[in-house]
């Protein structure tokens, strides 16, 4: 059953929201989003080695020719994220921050599954998910524009 995954993956989402509301919130005390971030960037980093190292076995490295450069390029994409994100929370706060990013991944995912890019299993947009779209964006809409 797939169930614990879907509820880790909320769990994942939350902690998401904390995480980003953290490096907004240093980057505005510190008045500086990009500095602040780099910071952010150079723990994760030193962390993710760490993390990386757990699994280090002998010719770990070996798979990496055959890895499209551009794919390496999702390094930058996420510290962009990161960096653009932390800069928009303060600015129009957390909770349309997140549920407006939410809609985008949403329609993002769609997109990628519907197309199987990037290794994900193909599974074709329908009526229904495109209600389901429609429907979050008024949800959107509601959350972020009314008092």
């Amino acid at each position: 059953m797939r169930l614990p995954l879907y509820v880790f993956t909320m769990f994942l989402g939350i902690v998401l929201a904390v995480h980003l509301a953290m490096n907004g919130k240093v980057g505005s005390v510190m008045n500086n989003a990009r500095v602040a971030n780099a910071l952010f960037w150079c723990i994760g980093a030193v962390w993710a080695v760490a993390i990386g190292l757990t699994g280090w076995r002998a010719g770990a490295l070996s798979p990496l020719k055959q890895v499209h450069p551009a794919l390496l390029v999702a390094g930058a994409l996420g510290a962009s994220l990161v960096f653009a994100i932390a800069w928009l929370l303060p600015q129009v706060g957390a909770g349309p921050v997140m549920i407006t990013l939410l809609a985008g991944q949403v329609m993002g995912g769609l997109l990628l599954s519907h197309y199987g890019w990037l290794g994900s299993p193909v599974q074709p947009i329908t009526l229904t998910k495109v209600a389901g779209v429609l429907v979050m964006i008024v949800g959107v809409a509601l959350a972020t524009f009314t008092r």
